[in-house]
């Protein structure tokens, strides 16, 4: 049996920041797959059994049942020793763009992806045109961030590069974005990411096939 367990589906973002984590961190893990298109999160059992938020990812390791990516990633930060901060100051900057890509980042690039390519409904184009102005204004920031430095936090791979990528990883079709052509900062630092020792696409580390809703 894996120490650790972590409920997830390919599909999600925020499910496979915890996986390239995991990953990257050489844990002994295991994806169990999560049915959320079918409403398997909304359902009462799974928000009584794992998360009352109703939402995946959900780590287990022992007794613990963890929810939330950051809040994951920081345990998994404090457990293996790695991809955490070594002073105050970093520590604060990994917050503070862990803060960003929920609120600003992965907090719009998600719905925008899902809403165009995975929802049942064809999106309205007012509120995909909205939507992809708010990503570009948040890419454009780390876009000009990763200019002057390596990494989001610090000048090594921190939590923080494992939150910003949690989307930025899947195919170019699904974004509507090809990063090599219009960020060549965001593309540079992804290669750095895909460069270390346990790195993984999400539809190779996480339990879910490539599908695209049918309208």
């Amino acid at each position: 049996m894996a120490e650790f367990k972590l409920h997830c589906f390919a599909q999600s973002g925020n499910a496979y920041k915890c996986a390239m984590m995991l990953a990257c961190c050489g844990a002994d893990w295991e994806a169990v797959r999560v049915d959320f298109f079918n409403g398997e999160t909304r359902k009462p059992e799974w928000r009584e059994t794992y998360n009352e938020m109703g939402e995946a990812p959900v780590l287990e390791h022992g007794d613990r049942k963890l929810t939330q990516s950051g809040v994951i990633n920081a345990y998994l930060a404090r457990h293996f020793k790695k991809f955490g901060p070594e002073k105050e100051e970093e520590d604060l900057e990994i917050l503070r763009w862990v803060l960003f890509d929920n609120h600003k980042l992965s907090g719009v690039l998600g719905p925008y992806r899902f809403i165009n390519i995975l929802a049942p409904k064809a999106p309205d184009p007012a509120v995909l045109t909205f939507l992809k102005g708010r990503v570009d204004n948040a890419l454009a920031v780390v876009e000009q961030h990763l200019g002057r430095q390596p990494f989001m936090a610090a000048d090594r791979p921190t939590i923080a590069d494992f939150s910003c990528g949690g989307y930025m990883f899947y195919p170019a079709d699904e974004l509507t974005y090809d990063f090599k052509v219009s960020h060549p900062n965001i593309s540079a630092w992804m290669d750095r990411i895909r460069a270390l020792p346990g790195w993984k696409p999400p539809y190779e580390m996480m339990p879910g096939e490539i599908f695209r809703a049918q309208r």
